[in-house]
């Protein structure tokens, strides 16, 4: 049997995959709480790279190319590799949506590349040029917390987008999904829950190593988790507060028509056995929805966000036939409360719709005065409270009895936000026109 003699594609291929591990190692000496994102892609050669890709399964790379980088900038390479990385673990591959193509990716390499930066670590530190470090000054100005959302807004007022593609071009998008790729959905969803738990343990195990967690990169890191994190669809969101209750109806999963048939038949208008009356559904029963009504609240933002919220609950069949919604406008107190029964109800207070308040926010007030109509029986089966912010204010320290939720339409701090809460974060272009 003749021995197999290596071509120079195989050759080159066995080369690049030794430089990539060596790079895996160099990056887990500098960032051991990395270890499990750093094995978490499949290396596979693709010579359409220039330089790496990923579709958050597999890094692509061209074996060649590679070799060649390694020969001439190496630290290229490490932070390549850590660029594709980052994309996956703060879900920039999944949270695109309505999103301009072009200046979603723009702004999802700025924010890598701004946390590559500022993370001062051997194996990726590089001499700052002048377009970058000028860049990232007008978004320390301008942008309160910079995450790939928040920069693909500030994109918008930018009037040198070619010169900032070529300075912060890394790695090649072309294998991220693409947003009428509905088949993928679910396999997408799949993926992304993965990373976003690789996430959230590459953070614990940052924790537990002790000596990064007060770098400023580090901290960055954390931030650009927790805002992909929360960038979900709003309807799937809106989900988590639906309650179990039977309802009466045909419920076809336990009815035999076999049975109810063969007894017509045999009996003209008997059937053996009757329909089930009852089935168990999830829907919301009773939901409390809280503006935020201090002088940063935008009105016609509000009214967009509670006729897509009113939309999305009805589209769905997700009211009972007996459904209750609260609107409460709050800041440092409870100032307006609306209850709404029907779309019909919703459309009347949204032509007249205003902000009542304008003072500072004390979250407690609201949770305060929904725990009060709980206890005076005016609220019986509370399916959720969701609290619509930027943010800003004095939290409750105690967890409520009921989901709470707090929604942002800006980049807000996590640390501020108490263990309990569940939150998201949606951009106003999420339901642009929605009140149209």
């Amino acid at each position: 049997m003749k021995k197999h003699i290596q071509t120079q594609q195989e050759w080159e291929i066995q080369m690049a995959t030794q430089i990539l591990e060596f790079v895996q190692n160099e990056l887990f000496i500098d960032m051991p709480y990395m270890s499990i994102a750093l094995n978490a892609l499949t290396l596979v050669n693709d010579e359409q790279i220039e330089t790496m890709a990923t579709d958050g399964r597999n890094l692509f790379y061209s074996a060649s190319k590679m070799i060649h980088l390694f020969k001439n900038n190496q630290k290229y390479i490490d932070r390549a590799y850590l660029h594709s990385l980052f994309h996956c673990m703060f879900s920039h591959l999944w949270i695109r949506q309505n999103k301009e193509q072009n200046h979603w990716n723009l702004a999802c390499d700025i924010a890598v590349e701004y946390t590559i930066d500022h993370l001062n670590k051997p194996c990726t530190k590089r001499i700052l040029s002048l377009i970058r470090k000028e860049t990232y000054e007008k978004l320390e100005k301008d942008v309160q917390y910079i995450s790939a959302p928040a920069i693909y807004s500030w994109l918008f007022g930018q009037d040198n987008i070619h010169e900032l593609v070529y300075e912060f071009f890394t790695d090649d998008h072309r294998y991220w999904p693409q947003k009428e790729d509905s088949q993928a959905n679910m396999s997408n969803n799949s993926l992304q829950d993965s990373w976003q738990k690789i996430a959230r343990q590459t953070m614990l195990d940052q924790i537990k190593k002790g000596k990064d967690n007060k770098e400023e990169g580090s901290s960055l890191m954390a931030r650009q988790i927790q805002a992909s994190k929360t960038k979900r669809s709003y309807k799937d969101f809106l989900k988590k507060f639906t309650i179990s209750r039977e309802e009466l109806h045909a419920n076809p999963d336990e009815f035999d028509l076999t049975y109810y048939t063969y007894g017509l038949h045999l009996y003209k208008n008997m059937p053996l056995i009757e329909e089930t009356e009852t089935k168990e559904v999830h829907k919301i029963s009773e939901l409390v929805i809280v503006i935020d009504t201090s002088y940063s609240t935008n009105g016609e933002l509000v009214k967009n966000f509670l006729k897509e919220t009113y939309t999305l609950l009805s589209e769905s069949d997700s009211f009972f036939r007996k459904t209750y919604i609260r609107i409460l406008q709050c800041d440092d107190a409870v100032r307006k409360e609306d209850v709404i029964h029907s779309q019909n109800e919703m459309e009347v207070l949204l032509n007249q719709f205003t902000l009542v308040g304008g003072g500072n926010t004390d979250f407690r007030r609201a949770f305060q005065y929904v725990d009060q109509l709980i206890e005076e029986k005016k609220i019986n089966h509370l399916s959720g409270l969701i609290y619509f912010t930027d943010g800003k204010g004095i939290y409750p320290k105690k967890r409520p009895s009921y989901k709470s939720a707090f929604i942002f339409l800006d980049d807000y701090d996590p640390t501020t936000i108490p263990p309990w809460a569940i939150t998201l974060r949606l951009d106003p272009l999420d339901f642009k026109g929605a009140g149209q």
